[in-house]
């Protein structure tokens, strides 16, 4: 069209939506791969300790098959765009647990904890399920922040009145049935701390007073969640669960530092874990001891005592080399009573070697990095917050144990993620892969149907 000699082109078409794919045919896949691996080492296990296929593996492949089945179907009903990977890596990971459980089960006839960790994990992925079908918005979450902190301490202080359990008050123990709060009230300060930060991090950013490269915020936004923080460490200190006292101060600087975006905090979080580190291990004689044999792990050995559980456990590690014994022809059980929880991982290393502790590692760092990318490519504080303090309670979950059991820090006490015996343990886990899931499909979700840049 022409207007006093000048021409209008006619307006472009806008350009077509794009629909996302939500491929839960590929996570279907990667489930069975899963399952098929899990079956392979339960059939190993049998092979190389009696030379024939366990009885049980048929039922085995089937009951772990029909659990992640069933969390498939949940995802693709409730999550559809949900990220692909959380879910088979959960399922590799517990049936690899259960397949270790099993094989040192076979050495120790008189106390089999595979059946219990298969209820537990049965248990977990029940809780999974309720989570993704139940829970439409992770934002719901935030409304109860007050609720989850309240909770969280009453699940820490509760242990306080039962006996101590190997020299820590962490165990709830009722005939024959035992529970592990913290683990529970991990996640419970992981939600409060997501929606406290969401709702102040300006105020936590720019406001306050500077000090050296740190500018501290006010006393009155900081102060209730330092209070929470250091009531919830003191408790565990009083409990001597260390472990955990390390990982919920881990995760309130990592959740400080992505709320503020200040790199001040992480310096004065090393600072503070490295004093804090050298008190207790002087005042605790519990964890010095522990600090002793991280020092010096031969020691015993030269005192002519034997080997002690982290001298057991360097060795089970060099004398699985590069490709490892194979599953079921290794030594780790002469750990000790450990063996099964926190040194599950000797075992792994000795029977899997070099290659399969990275591959397991690196399913435990894909974990992690798909929940910091569901996050991250959030537009709401509260959800990027959530999935990122999640995400980093399995890192530095594992961290602390890894480093542990292969001597690069002292001793903690706590379980590897979805692999070694505990109920509470693989439960929780089990809940956090279902938070993940619930905002990964929201992070994905949010660009469905948007106009392709």
């Amino acid at each position: 069209m022409t207007n006093a000699g000048t021409t209008v082109a006619p307006a472009a078409p806008p350009a077509p939506a794009v629909r996302l794919p939500r491929r839960r045919g590929i996570e279907l896949a990667l489930i069975v791969l899963a399952v098929l691996l899990s079956m392979y080492g339960y059939c190993a296990v049998g092979l190389a300790k009696h030379g024939t296929v366990p009885p049980g593996a048929a039922g085995y492949g089937a009951g772990l098959g029909v659990l992640a089945l069933l969390a498939h179907l949940a995802v693709r009903l409730r999550a559809p765009y949900a990220d692909p990977l959380l879910l088979p890596i959960a399922v590799l990971l517990n049936g690899l647990g259960l397949v270790l459980i099993y094989r040192l089960d076979l050495e120790t006839p008189g106390d089999r904890a595979a059946p219990a960790q298969l209820v537990w994990s049965t248990l977990g992925v029940a809780l999974f399920i309720v989570v993704v079908l139940m829970l439409r918005d992770h934002r719901w979450l935030q409304r109860y922040s007050y609720v989850c902190v309240a909770a969280a301490l009453v699940l820490l202080l509760v242990p306080i009145l039962f006996p101590a359990v190997n020299g820590a008050r962490i165990w709830i123990r009722l005939a024959g049935f035992s529970i592990q709060p913290g683990e529970f009230a991990k996640v419970l300060l992981a939600v409060f701390f997501a929606a406290y930060l969401a709702a102040n991090r300006n105020a936590l950013a720019y406001t306050g007073r500077r000090i050296w490269c740190v500018r501290l915020p006010t006393g009155r936004v900081l102060g209730p969640l330092v209070a929470v923080w250091l009531l919830s460490v003191g408790v565990l200190v009083l409990e001597c669960d260390l472990g955990t006292s390390m990982l919920f101060f881990g995760l309130f600087v990592v959740l400080l530092y992505v709320a503020t975006g200040r790199t001040g905090w992480l310096a004065v979080g090393l600072l503070l874990a490295a004093l804090g580190s050298v008190a207790v291990s002087r005042l605790e004689p519990h964890v010095h001891s522990r600090v002793e044999d991280w020092l010096h792990p031969f020691a015993s050995i030269d005192a002519g005592l034997g080997p002690n559980q982290l001298a057991q456990s360097l060795f089970a590690f060099a004398a699985g080399g590069v490709l490892g014994t194979g599953l079921g022809l290794g030594h780790s059980v002469l750990i000790g009573f450990a063996a099964k929880s926190d040194f599950i991982l000797a075992t792994a290393g000795e029977e899997l070697g070099l290659a399969g502790l990275s591959a397991i590692f690196l399913l435990y760092g894909l974990l992690v990095q798909r929940g910091y990318r569901a996050g991250l490519a959030l537009r709401e504080p509260f959800g990027r917050l959530l999935a990122v303090g999640l995400a980093s309670l399995i890192a530095l979950q594992v961290f602390v144990i890894a480093g542990g059991v292969t001597g690069l820090i002292p001793l903690t006490g706590m379980a590897m993620p979805f692999l070694a015996q505990g109920g509470s343990s693989v439960v929780t886990n089990w809940a956090i892969v279902a938070l993940l899931i619930r905002v990964s499909h929201s992070a994905r979700r949010q660009y469905d149907g948007e106009v392709a840049p």
